[in-house]
Formats: C-alpha cells, sequence, structure tokens
C-alpha cells in the first residue's frame, strides 16, 4: 500500500495564485514517485475526519501563518511530523507581526522540519526563530506547465510588451512601474503594460483602476488560467516584477525564465536567488533605475533574447521539477525515519 500524505493549502488549487501553482506541482511530482497524496484547504469541512480516519506518513503545510497552525494540530493528533514550507509572506510579513508573529513562531517551533526556497530565507528565518536548530531545509522550486490552453490567454501586444504578471496586492507593487514606464513610453508610443492577475486586495485594485484611466496604454486583463500563462509569456518581451518581497523564488519570475523571456525584477533577496543583473535579467532599486533598465530592453532586442536564454538555462540546469520532488522526499525520510514511498 502507498505511503500517504497530507498537503494543506492556502488556497484552492484552481486558484491562478503562485501558492496554488507551487502545491499542485508538488502534489503531483509525489504522485508520480507512487506516494497517496490528499490536498485540503485548511479549513474544509472533512479534512480532521479524514486525517483521523487514515493516519498520513506526515502532513505538509504550504505557508506558516495560513495552513500551519492546522497542520500543527493535525499532525500531534495524529502523531505525525509536520514539515512546512515557508512561502510568500510567511517571513517577510506574517514572521515579524505584532499579531501574527507569535502564531508563526509557536508552529514553525512545534514543525520537524521547515522548508526554505532559498538560503537567503532559510537564514532570515533563523535569524528571527533560533529554535529551529538546524530543521531548516532549502529546497528551491521547479517549473512546470499543464498542457498549453492558447485559447484562454488575452491577446497582448506593444513594442515593447511588457507584462506584470501577478495578483493586485500591495506587497507586488502594481502602481509603482506606471510613472517610470510613462516616462518610457512618451519617447516610445507604442509600448504596452499588461496586468494578469486576481484581484486580491479591493483597496489595491480600486487604486489601480484609477491610476489606469488616463493611461490607455497600461490595462489590466484579469486572471489567466496557469494552462494559459506560456502564451501569455510567449508573446511578452519583457516579464515584470515589482514586489516589495518574496518568498525566495516567485513562480512567476521562474516561469518567466523558463519560456527565454527578459526579466526586470525589483532588487530583493527574493528576486536576486534567480536573477543576476546583466546576467539572467535586469534589477532595478529605485523608480529611476526601473525606467533605465526597461528603456534598455526596449531598445536592445539582443540584450533581451541574451538575457531570456541565459535564464532558460539556468532553469533547465537547476530548477528541474524533478530535483524538487528529490528535495522533499529526503525531507520526508529525514522526518519519518524511512524513505518515502
Amino acid at each position: 500500500m502507498a505511503e500517504r500524505v497530507v498537503l494543506l493549502t492556502p488556497v484552492p488549487l484552481d486558484s491562478p495564485r503562485g501558492n496554488a501553482v507551487t502545491v499542485a506541482r508538488i502534489a503531483g511530482g509525489l504522485r508520480a514517485r507512487g506516494l497517496d497524496v490528499s490536498v485540503w484547504e485548511a479549513g474544509a469541512a472533512g479534512l480532521k475526519a479524514d486525517v483521523a480516519g487514515k493516519a498520513p506518513a506526515l502532513v505538509h503545510a504550504f505557508h506558516a501563518y495560513h495552513t500551519g497552525p492546522v497542520g500543527l494540530a493535525l499532525a500531534r493528533a495524529a502523531g505525525v511530523p509536520l514539515v512546512i514550507t515557508l512561502t510568500g509572506t510567511d517571513v517577510s510579513q506574517d514572521l515579524r507581526d505584532a499579531e501574527h508573529g507569535a502564531a508563526v513562531r509557536d508552529t514553525l517551533a512545534g514543525a520537524a522540519a521547515v522548508v526554505a526556497f532559498h538560503g537567503s530565507i532559510a537564514a532570515e528565518v533563523e535569524a528571527v526563530v533560533p529554535a529551529l536548530d538546524g530543521r531548516i531545509r532549502v529546497v528551491p522550486q521547479a517549473v512546470h506547465f499543464p498542457p498549453m490552453d492558447t485559447a484562454a490567454a488575452p491577446a497582448i501586444g506593444g513594442d515593447p510588451c511588457i507584462l506584470f504578471p501577478a495578483g493586485i496586492r500591495p506587497v507586488k507593487r502594481p502602481l509603482l512601474p506606471l510613472g517610470p514606464l510613462e516616462r518610457v513610453q512618451r519617447e516610445r508610443p507604442l509600448l504596452r503594460l499588461w496586468y494578469a492577475g486576481p484581484a486580491l486586495d479591493p483597496g489595491e485594485m480600486r487604486r489601480l483602476d484609477e491610476a489606469l484611466r488616463p493611461r490607455p496604454w497600461a490595462q489590466h486583463v484579469g486572471p489567466v488560467p496557469h494552462a494559459a500563462m506560456p502564451a501569455l509569456l510567449a508573446a511578452a518581451d519583457i516579464v515584470l516584477n515589482c514586489s516589495s518581497s518574496e518568498g525566495g523564488m516567485a513562480n512567476s519570475v521562474i516561469e518567466a525564465l523558463a519560456m527565454g523571456r527578459a526579466v526586470l525584477a525589483a532588487d530583493i533577496a527574493g528576486n536576486r536567488s534567480l536573477i543576476e543583473d546583466g546576467v539572467t535579467g535586469l534589477l532595478f532599486d529605485s523608480e529611476e533605475r526601473l525606467a533605465t533598465q526597461a528603456e534598455r530592453l526596449a531598445a536592445d532586442p539582443a540584450l533581451r533574447r541574451r538575457l531570456g536564454e541565459t535564464g532558460r538555462g539556468l532553469v533547465a540546469a537547476r530548477l528541474a521539477p524533478a530535483r524538487e520532488i528529490d528535495g522533499y522526499l529526503d525531507v520526508y525520510a529525514q522526518v519519518t525515519g524511512r524513505t518515502l514511498p
């Protein structure tokens, strides 16, 4: 009989969000290796009964704040280890938040292992929660696209065509590029900026709508199914990431690199885990620098191609799905004391 693991997701798997993409990809990879994988939303009815009725080998929670406390309670009730994968705002916001921080630290303290996508994130967590005492592991993200659905991809274009693939919320800073790119657009009237992602924060979406109204060269196309992302990325010349923080490796950046796109990204630790300035993409640390780097990419198709191809090579060499699943199976073996499957 196949070993069973329970994965807890903070968002539905059919959601066009990075956490859903991550959980679905890992669940699929574990199943392909022979594990019996159950995926539940943390607050779903029937979750407790499912775990109590058939105890898994372990519980694996994605996002320390949103699923970690439920995962810890389930793991303790079943007498099995808890693994937590840090995602999104776990480290940049929740860990130090006055309201959320205690819950996150307690959950991490109760986990048998904590997984970060990059060493920089692991170091940051260990500095705040030294009691982890060597229980933190690094398993880099991977990239895997479902069968392509070109029909679901919005038509985008421009010269250059710039894509901002992210849910609309403050941490992604969707308003940040409008001023800098407006300066570039005055000199390049065919420039177009496309926002693709769900409205996750009503206030931020309202502010973005207001900012877009006088700028017909920038549009929000709404959420895009993951199967349509390859076609959308293929139509873009430049992929933009303006986040104030990332959980180590943004799915949107990895996917852009995998598609050979030129990435222009905020100079933050999470993005530097993938983007070496001038090698696998370009970085910016101010609005002025954003405008300058965008103009460089707009003016130089050869630069865009070089960056895109180097980025594609990085993903192929370091971020293969098989290596990601190997990493998680190693973590599972460490916390259970046996090889799974």
